[in-house]
């Protein structure tokens, strides 16, 4: 499809899609957490995803071939998505959807804030600046905020350490040969590399299983199809088709739909600073993505 220069209706309702997408998988997996030990589940998600790939490259006929120069990034990429989602699941295990979600999706301010110092042309802007002084507060806000609710500072801590890796893995990809390496090929280093090593360290965590339920399996299906596999390509597809600062400018929408839907489905209570924090946090994702206005020739 031929690259579009705006986001058209099409591509509008995608996005939102893909936000409701991303937040109702923070719930997902919260429930999913009832069956399986969290790192165990991560792991399956990853070994389920690969089988799902491995069906659509071939279809597709996409190449497994790896660039010899992308090799060892992509490696370091695959143990840092190894890392994020063991502490992702873990945070979703001890706290709450709705504070792990604000605090998960502050990636984009640290991403922006690395981005300033190693890749050219990414400097700073005024806007950025504000945006980052938003989101930062709110992320202070959610993390000050004790009360209500299942909540600790290790979960919080832990959506923290997350962020952070998702940073990296996105920093890794703008700044190192993986920027060449088509996004099919680099999802399928990932999950190959995640599952075989969150399944071996799972029993670390505790016992595998809890008490595994319809709604358990049911919610691991709905990770590896719609979420890790083919929900991400999506993504990327979108990511080919739209302008990227676009395309990213949507972000802000996936921490606000999980709040709602932790408040809706989980009846997770929400504190009125919670709310503060998701405001402050949407709204500075929104100004760091925000591609500033040209002046008029």
């Amino acid at each position: 499809m031929e690259r579009k220069t705006h986001i058209d209706t099409f591509g509008a309702f995608a996005l939102i899609a893909f936000a409701l997408n991303l937040a109702f998988n923070q719930v997902v997996i919260k429930v999913t957490n009832g069956g399986f030990n969290p790192v165990f589940s991560a792991g399956l998600r990853s070994l389920g995803a690969i089988v799902v790939l491995v069906i659509w490259m071939k279809l597709r006929g996409v190449s497994f071939a790896f660039p010899k120069s992308a090799r060892g990034w992509a490696v370091v990429s695959g143990l840092l998505f190894t890392f994020e989602f063991t502490c992702l699941f873990m945070a979703l295990d001890g706290t709450t959807v709705s504070r792990a979600s604000i605090i998960f999706y502050s990636m984009p301010v640290w991403l922006t804030i690395a981005a300033n110092f190693l890749i050219p042309g990414e400097r700073l802007t005024r806007l950025k600046i504000i945006g980052l002084i938003l989101a930062m507060s709110g992320v202070a806000v959610a993390l000050s905020d004790r009360s209500g609710g299942h909540v600790s500072w290790t979960g919080d801590l832990l959506a923290l350490t997350s962020a952070f890796c998702w940073a990296g893995i996105a920093l890794l990809v703008r700044v190192t040969p993986l920027e060449k390496v088509p996004p099919a090929q680099q999802l399928m280093c990932q999950v190959a590399i995640s599952g075989p090593i969150l399944v071996l360290i799972a029993p670390l965590f505790g016992p595998l299983i809890r008490d595994v339920q319809m709604i358990h399996l049911a919610g691991l299906g709905f990770q590896i199809i719609a979420v890790a596999s083919l929900g991400f390509l999506a993504w990327f597809w979108l990511m080919s088709v739209y302008p990227a600062s676009s395309v990213a400018s949507f972000s802000f929408l996936s921490p606000v739909f999980s709040v709602i839907l932790g408040w809706l489905l989980l009846s997770e209570h929400v504190a009125w600073s919670v709310w503060a924090a998701l405001v402050l946090v949407a709204a500075g994702i929104y100004l760091i993505n925000r591609k500033p206005r040209l002046p008029n020739a």
